[in-house]
């Protein structure tokens, strides 16, 4: 039986003696996109920070590709295979797009800080990767006309699609994406949907938060369900949209 990327094995989070998330459990396997949905509060975000190691656990065990990570820090997360976006496009002030892809390929790089000063073959072979590696990402994302221009020129639709290519320059086997349509109109959702089922494709697994609904039945081979912290249904879309937990989660009791 293969492995999940991801596993949560009854993850909890308290602040105080507010238990935001509690005994969670779910897994993600390999080419799959996995939504991840609820009304506000319901403890999302907080699960995308538990993973990306942003947060500890209270309680409870991750394991990705079958390795244990529930202690690491965030930047060993990235280099075992984990990635993320945020909810707010975060862009640094002064580089090109090209140059903010090329940021997310750091933890990649396998030359020498010796080897780049001296530019052995290494080196050069290794810039010669990564260069080739952004260009390829941009065009992914649909980004590449906009390589030399600065990244506060960019749409807000385009610096959110600038935080998935640099996410995907560290070659992540698993990237969280945290509500990456917000703010977008029609036809930048249809192209987002677009690109997160070339991403599945190309083979890095998926968990999307998002709130617009459409696109998660859309793009999701499962989805799971969060209300109050706690996990109130998993399936595939159509049993989703018909759960009855989830509708009352979302609309109330008396709707």
């Amino acid at each position: 039986m293969a492995v999940p990327i991801i596993q949560l094995n009854a993850i909890s989070k308290s602040f105080g003696g507010i238990r935001a998330v509690e005994s969670l459990s779910f897994s993600v396997n390999a080419n799959e996109v996995v939504g991840l949905i609820g009304p506000n509060g319901s403890g999302k975000s907080t699960t995308v920070n538990l993973l990306s190691g942003a947060l500890p656990l209270t309680s409870g065990e991750i394991f990705l590709d079958g390795q244990q990570i529930s202690q690491l820090p965030e930047n060993q997360r990235v280099s075992k295979g984990l990635a993320r976006t945020f909810q707010t496009a975060t862009c640094f002030t002064g580089f090109t797009t090209k140059e903010q892809v090329l940021l997310g390929c750091f933890s990649r790089i396998t030359s020498s800080n010796i080897g780049s000063v001296f530019r052995t073959r290494a080196s050069r072979t290794e810039n010669e990767r990564q260069t080739k590696k952004v260009a390829q990402l941009l065009e992914l994302v649909g980004l590449a006309s906009a390589a030399e221009d600065p990244v506060e020129s960019l749409s807000s639709g385009q610096q959110r699609l600038l935080m998935i290519a640099t996410a995907l320059a560290s070659e992540p086997k698993l990237l969280l994406v945290d509500e990456p349509a917000a703010g977008m109109v029609a036809s930048e959702r249809k192209a987002l949907g677009d690109l997160l089922l070339k991403i599945k494709a190309a083979g890095v697994s998926v968990i999307v938060i998002e709130h617009h609904m459409a696109l998660i039945m859309e793009i999701c081979d499962r989805i799971v369900v969060l209300n109050f912290g706690q996990k109130i249904a998993e399936g595939v879309p159509q049993e989703i949209r018909t759960n009855r937990k989830v509708i009352d989660a979302y609309l109330g009791e008396n709707h």
